[in-house]
């Protein structure tokens, strides 16, 4: 029967008792995770699950987001963009020069991380190193937070995701539910693989956008975190050459009186 059965089959004809090449009565792969379908008590064919699809779409358009996002996110945040080690070594150079006022025009046309840093702290000056210092701290913060603040939305993206692949699934086991109870409890199974198969692909596709979006935020939170880090210790080695030295106590300030020593009366 399987020499008959390839015969048949490189002849183009099917054999009998066997199903097409998508199964299940000619549905494709694009009807199992691009289309979802429904079949009616009675009916002959299938029709198209109007909000199951649109699920499905939207968690698509979300993955295609989730994706152009990351890269998008990863290309910003290299090193070259935030602590630049060529840009760091002429800062290095032309302070130790002392070129002080073409290190503050170089930082200020230059859009890394390390330059803005750099930047905000040097036009402290006048008020002295630790009015420097704290400008420092507080310019490193607020550019890590908004480059954090950035990301977050991938994190949202992972979060929310599965929660709209879980309406699908709860939406889609509605659908099989009321197959069964249309067809009086004798629901036959091809009336209810709408509606778990909407459940299912649902429940797919959330999981396609909540993965990659987690995995990229941890990845681009903790390389934002290591090279913004980075870029601040540098610029603070580099200001810490202006840190004032303690004044030396005047030579004879403080003098320590000596008791001069008795001898004992005998």
């Amino acid at each position: 029967m399987a020499g008959f059965a390839a015969i048949a089959y490189a002849q183009g004809d099917t054999p009998t008792g066997s199903t097409s090449a998508g199964g299940g009565g000619g549905s494709s792969f694009a009807d199992m995770f691009f289309i979802a379908r429904k079949t009616e008590v009675g009916g002959d064919g299938k029709s198209i699950e109007v909000l199951g699809s649109l699920l499905i779409w939207f968690l698509m358009l979300l993955s295609m987001l989730s994706i152009g996002f990351i890269g998008t996110m990863a290309a910003t945040n290299q090193r070259k963009s935030i602590a630049p080690s060529l840009l760091i070594e002429e800062v290095r150079r032309m302070l130790g020069e002392g070129k002080y006022r073409e290190v503050i025009d170089l930082t200020e046309t230059d859009e890394s991380f390390f330059s803005k840093v750099m930047n905000a702290s040097l036009r402290e000056a006048n008020h002295g190193f630790s009015a420097v210092i704290r400008t420092l701290e507080q310019t490193s913060d607020e550019l890590t937070t908004i480059r954090l603040r950035k990301i977050e939305y991938l994190n949202v993206l992972g979060q929310v995701s599965p929660m709209i692949g879980l309406f699908g699934t709860v939406y889609g086991m509605i659908l099989a539910f009321q197959a069964i109870v249309a067809a009086s409890g004798n629901a036959d199974p091809v009336l209810l693989a709408g509606g778990i198969g909407t459940a299912l692909t649902t429940t797919f596709w959330g999981l396609v956008v909540a993965i990659p979006a987690l995995s990229g935020y941890a990845i681009i939170r903790n390389k934002i975190d290591e090279l913004t880090t980075d870029a601040t210790l540098r610029a603070e080695e580099l200001l810490n050459q202006f840190r004032p030295k303690p004044a030396k106590a005047a030579a004879g300030a403080i003098k320590t009186k000596q008791v001069p020593r008795t001898k004992p009366t005998t």
